[in-house]
């Protein structure tokens, strides 16, 4: 069997005086990797047919972290502080890219924005500032120059019984990084909390009655996958879901 083509959303950044569409190399990585897939970057242009015809091509979808974050009226919430990094044609491209792979049942995994993007797109809202919120704890990452420190272990989280992260490991919680300032404020309401950290955040959730596979973390998986147990997991839930979509596509 070929390889499944699993596609990755692109940020739009300013590297020096021009804009780029990228992707970081640990998502590839991961996409490759951990979950034994193709990895195609999707450039953000915002264009519905161009999003058609690509969702067509595709076996999965990985929706990566970023530093920027969702633009707040995409979910009713108040204007970002000055100065707040936003990618307006990120937003324009996943969150219309999310509904159209549920509906396709292409198989879906969103990472730390991704996993914030999902959630607005289906009707979810988000804290901006997380660690401002009164019996929230601080979620940022470590402020630290070595990046190993910064994605080191930093919380518990709490696996919902029963759900997919306790079915998949034969665990009851894991020790997680945590690199995030927006957090879940509302759950969109098709969507199924998997797993809590200590102060009651939703670190992990799924979508109920999806036509696929359909999960998203807060946490970074995808950072040195193979060393994790957790992380191996995740990736290859995603990749066998991403596997059978094509067994189907191309039978």
């Amino acid at each position: 069997m070929q390889q499944a083509i699993i596609g990755i959303p692109c940020d739009v950044k300013m590297i020096g005086r021009l804009p780029f569409h990228a992707v970081g190399d640990k998502y590839i990585a991961a996409a490759a990797g951990g979950a034994g897939g193709l990895p195609l970057l999707i450039p953000s242009l915002g264009d519905e047919k161009l999003l058609r015809a690509t969702v067509a091509m595709l076996d999965g979808v990985l929706l990566p972290g970023s530093p920027s974050n969702v633009e707040p009226h995409h979910y009713g919430g108040p204007a970002s502080r000055q100065g707040t990094l936003h990618d307006p044609q990120r937003d324009a491209t996943t969150l219309p890219l999310i509904r159209l792979l549920l509906e396709e049942g292409v198989p879906l995994l969103g990472i730390c924005r991704g996993f914030q993007e999902i959630n607005v797109a289906l009707g979810g809202e988000l804290h901006q500032h997380v660690q401002e919120e009164p019996g929230l704890n601080d979620h940022r990452e470590a402020e630290s120059d070595d990046v190993v420190e910064m994605y080191a272990p930093s919380h518990a989280v709490s696996f919902v019984e029963g759900g997919l992260l306790a079915g998949w490991t034969g665990q009851r919680g894991a020790q997680v990084n945590s690199l995030h300032q927006q957090g879940i404020k509302r759950l969109g309401p098709c969507l199924q909390a998997e797993a809590h950290a200590d102060d009651g955040l939703v670190e992990a959730y799924r979508i109920r009655d999806a036509k696929g596979f359909a999960f998203a973390v807060q946490w970074h998986p995808e950072w040195r996958y193979w060393e994790n147990p957790l992380s191996q997991a995740i990736f290859r839930a995603f990749g066998d879901a991403c596997r059978a979509r094509r067994a189907v596509r191309t039978r």
